[in-house]
């Protein structure tokens, strides 16, 4: 046999052999590859992130390599003609053009980096201390090594990550398949492609209520009118939905299914399907946010509304960067039908593609065990940070930790302010107390029915930072008159 130092023929090697293994099956040990091809550690151990990141087996620290169980794939045949005339056919409900309104206020506040000293409870990313920064380094530096690292990559995205986004999403049964995945510069990309994708300049899109300020801001951009549809404790409500649809002939419902922003809710299972059976009969999308799949404190979680998805009326919203880091722009947009043949053709026309050196670079990281050990991290850091927050909230704020919903997943929690509490004069005085929050308003389509700020708990140093920014607020409130409970 020819010995080979290129990773990509151990590889190569490896996949045909695999054949010769059962599920499960240990293969050989790094020691006995690095003998076997005469080639260094690293080299055997880039080869099998690279087999990991394919599905083709899984490694186990301190254990070694195994072959994966094969996925059943499912092979049943969705219907998706219904798409022709979604993406074709003019709203008969619309009157006149919506205007296009291009207001990145709520962004910038998410993105700008507050003063040094002001504790930031309105982050939207991981605090430096649980970005795996290590991590993303080295598989940087592997991927950037690579052979044909800096050449163009296929338009859709890298067949192997498409392959890896397919697995997470489809679980299991194998329901989701690469051709149906298209790899996005981020979540926000991602959500931008599809609004432009799935409805015309002026239409209506119904949104959650409240919803991601994000997407309200990326629609009115393109000039979309958001049409809110209100939640209650167990997400969008079904029933109000099916009249929103009638009332407005919307082509496009945009959710957060798991751990919604702002609120923490998960979709009630009752209801999942529900929705999908509601937007096809009304011959429309459904826009499903999956951002926080990855931020969870434990548990099972429900699979994406796209893994059971009957209709082909999903189009699901996925990232690595809300677990990892805001420069690790690297997502995906899974869709079945036509619908991703807009999708991507309308990224090729905005960005061409997401930069090669990206995509091999989460590879590299989702290929390794420090990737399964980064994630049970930040399960964990994220579980403390949300008890701290709450216990601070009940110490300090009785009275309005009293409304306050424990989330199982993400990384924030909503406040419900007193009746007549102004937001902007309360967010005001809390950053001159080196406090910043998010107020409430911004989270909704239309009127607040209430008063509220979210704060975020991920992008802060620790539970001590929490406990102080809390009683902060607390003091403030006390200044301003807003009854705490104490």
């Amino acid at each position: 046999m020819k010995r080979s130092s290129s990773s990509e023929n151990i590889v190569a090697i490896l996949r045909q052999e695999l054949e010769r293994y059962s599920p499960g099956e240990k293969l050989p040990s790094s020691r006995a590859l690095v003998d076997r091809f005469a080639v260094s550690p690293v080299t055997v151990s880039r080869a099998l992130a690279a087999l990991a990141a394919e599905g083709l087996v899984i490694t186990r620290p301190g254990a070694g390599a195994y072959r994966a169980h094969r996925s059943v794939i499912d092979t049943r045949a969705i219907d998706t003609s219904w798409q022709q005339i979604a993406l074709t056919a003019e709203d008969q409900h619309r009157v006149e053009p919506a205007p296009r309104i291009v207001d990145a206020s709520c962004v910038f506040a998410a993105l700008m980096r507050p003063p040094p000293g002001v504790i930031a409870f309105n982050g939207g990313y991981l605090h430096s201390s649980l970005q795996p920064q290590q991590a993303l380094g080295a598989a940087f530096a592997r991927a950037a090594r690579r052979p044909g690292a800096w050449e163009r990559p296929p338009l859709e995205g890298l067949t192997a990550l498409r392959s890896w986004f397919a697995r997470e999403v489809g679980g299991p049964s194998g329901g989701i398949i690469p051709a149906q995945v298209l790899i996005a510069g981020g979540g926000q990309a991602a959500l931008t492609t599809a609004l432009q994708a799935l409805a015309p300049p002026g239409s209506p899109v119904l949104v959650e209520s409240p919803t991601y300020p994000g997407m309200l801001a990326a629609a009115r951009a393109v000039g979309l009118r958001p049409v809110p549809v209100p939640m209650d404790d167990d997400g969008v409500r079904v029933d109000l939905l099916e009249d929103a649809f009638a009332a407005t002939g919307a082509r496009v419902f945009y959710c957060q299914p798991l751990f919604h922003n702002p609120t923490g809710a998960v979709l009630a299972s009752d209801r999942r399907r529900r929705i999908t059976e509601i937007a096809h009969a009304a011959g429309a999308f459904v826009v499903e946010d999956d951002f926080a799949r990855r931020l969870g404190y434990g548990g099972q979680l429900p699979p994406p509304l796209v893994a059971d998805d009957a209709y082909g009326a999903v189009v699901h919203v996925s990232s690595l960067t809300k677990p990892t880091s805001p420069n690790l722009r690297v997502g995906a947009l899974v869709a079945r039908g036509p619908v991703m043949e807009r999708l991507r053709a309308l990224q090729a026309v905005d960005s061409f593609f997401v930069p090669r050196p990206l995509q091999e670079t989460a590879l590299e990281l989702v290929g390794t065990p420090a990737w399964p050990r980064h994630l049970r991290a930040i399960t964990s850091s994220l579980r403390e940070r949300r008890e701290a927050m709450l216990a601070a909230l009940h110490h300090y704020l009785p009275g309005i930790a009293a409304t306050v919903r424990a989330p199982a997943g993400g990384y924030h929690l909503w406040l419900r302010l007193p009746d007549g509490t102004d937001e902007t004069a309360l967010t005001t005085a809390l950053l001159r107390a080196d406090v910043a929050v998010s107020p409430g308003r911004p989270y909704f389509a239309a009127e607040a029915p209430a008063p509220y700020i979210r704060l975020s708990f991920a992008d802060v140093a620790g539970t001590e930072e929490i406990n102080e920014g809390i009683h902060r607020i607390a003091a403030v409130c006390a200044d301003s008159g807003i009854e705490t409970g104490i």
